[in-house]
């Protein structure tokens, strides 16, 4: 790996660990004494009965006992709750208190623990007291991953392949996130805000670990405990323009068409407060003070999240070789996720190859370096760990990658959404494994000589 792919890995795995969860959960939530510090709030533990915590997604199981190691309770007070989470990260509910469900829930598809999650939180939150719900806290701990993971249709009759199916169709679509998230919380029984809604009157609170654009939150896990400003009518539109209906099982095109599809939860139907602890833009500012701290110019620009991944590389790209005509040293960071419209083989529409929306990123980055003459290296990589159906988070890459490499397997690699086996081969992969985060996706691009030391200042943040 040559100097600049080692620094820009570097950047990526120390800004990783600067994010961490319980750093954050800890910050933002305390107890003194009987007083439970959530923000700026102050709750009175004295005045509660009972506690429920449901922490759901890729960094639920780090968010839940982070939280539980803040928590200290008066005796009278009842505690229960529900993790989901991956089933790697399951590997300590051994330590949870009693009272505890735990599911193994699926992703990027909902599996059979995402419905019995699902169906759990439903039963815990509705078996709740409607008496003096005041004394009564939910705590929602919500990250990316969620919206597999918990899942439940709010038409009954519809069964996990139905649903499964349904997740596969949106997920190649090319869709943006919000637009997904549009149909994924009209579709469910737990998300736009369904969740707060079976809550009742309890005081609830939500704590976001957000993989969304920022002013996004109520698309995270698909907003189970927050108000849904997306529409019935917006949920049609997406199906029109992505051509949707005809990839949806039957059934799922059957409940999109008929009076079933319902309003969710709007503002003012809701008391629950939501408060976001960690976000992309989170990690884009760790990563900008580790390239500063290494010599080079740092600039965030967020412009192109939910770009197609060609225009945002040529993008970024052109943007590096501006940063680098004014200084020596550059870094350029970008959080945030490119699209990826994957090709449809069936009614239901599948990835052909094995590989993931960085790693198609990379892969294509590394055509377009092929023809610069100053060094540079370009890395894009998930913060969970895991890029679309391959086991790396991402890759790295310059214009050594491609050297001495066949055009047409090039092409082939990218045309059959295959980057995965041909950046191993290369050793340009990034293999870090589940991290129990997820900040969504960060890009860095570096040009200049690492060498050649400057004083670091903080660069431009575009939007």
């Amino acid at each position: 790996m040559t100097i600049l792919r080692d620094v820009a890995r570097t950047i990526f795995d120390q800004s990783l660990a600067d994010c961490s969860v319980e750093q954050a959960v800890a910050r933002h939530l305390s107890v003194r004494g009987k007083t439970l510090h959530v923000g700026e709030e102050s709750i009175d533990l004295d005045d509660m009965r009972r506690i429920r915590i449901v922490a759901v997604g890729k960094a639920a199981r780090a968010m839940l006992f982070a939280l539980l190691r803040q928590l200290t309770l008066p005796a009278h007070c009842d505690l229960a709750g529900v993790l989901i989470a991956p089933e790697g990260s399951l590997l300590l509910s051994s330590q949870l208190p009693n009272g505890f469900q735990v599911f193994a829930g699926g992703h990027p598809s909902p599996n059979e623990a995402s419905f019995a999650g699902a169906r759990a939180v439903l039963a815990m939150l509705k078996e709740l007291p409607q008496d003096a719900p005041e004394k009564t806290l939910c705590f929602f701990l919500i990250s990316g991953g969620a919206s597999a993971m918990m899942e439940l249709p709010l038409d009954p009759s519809l069964s996990l392949a139905d649903t499964v199916n349904f997740h596969r169709a949106l997920v190649g679509s090319g869709a943006s996130i919000a637009e997904i998230n549009c149909l994924r919380k009209h579709f469910s029984a737990v998300k736009g805000g369904r969740l707060a809604l079976a809550a009742g009157n309890a005081i609830c609170r939500s704590l976001l670990v957000s993989d969304v654009p920022a002013g996004c939150e109520d698309a995270l896990g698909s907003g189970p405990t927050v108000p849904d400003s997306s529409t019935v009518g917006e949920c049609r539109g997406v199906l029109d323009r992505y051509r949707l209906w005809d990839r949806f099982p039957a059934a799922v095109r059957r409940f999109f068409e008929s009076n079933a599809l319902v309003e969710t939860p709007k503002s003012g139907e809701l008391h629950a407060q939501a408060s976001v602890l960690m976000s992309a833009q989170t990690l884009a500012e760790a990563a900008a003070r580790n390239a500063e701290a290494r010599g080079y110019i740092a600039a965030i620009d967020n412009s192109c999240d939910e770009w197609e991944y060609q225009a945002a590389a040529k993008y970024l790209l052109d943007r590096l070789r501006k940063l680098r005509g004014e200084y020596p040293n550059v870094c350029l960071i970008s959080a945030g996720e490119v699209s990826v419209s994957l090709p449809v083989n069936s009614s239901h529409g599948s990835m052909i190859g094995l590989g993931g929306r960085n790693q198609q990123f990379a892969l294509y980055a590394a055509t377009l370096l092929r023809a610069e003459d100053d060094p540079m290296a370009i890395l894009s990589a998930g913060s969970d760990g895991i890029d679309g159906n391959s086991p790396a988070a991402g890759a790295v890459v310059d214009r050594a990658t491609l050297a001495g490499c066949n055009p047409g397997i090039i092409a082939r690699a990218l045309e059959e959404f295959d980057a995965y086996p041909f950046l191993v081969d290369r050793k340009a992969a990034i293999m870090i494994g589940p991290s129990g985060n997820n900040l969504r996706d960060l890009r860095i691009l570096i040009a200049g000589n690492p060498q050649s030391p400057i004083v670091a200042t903080v660069g431009p943040q575009i939007p």
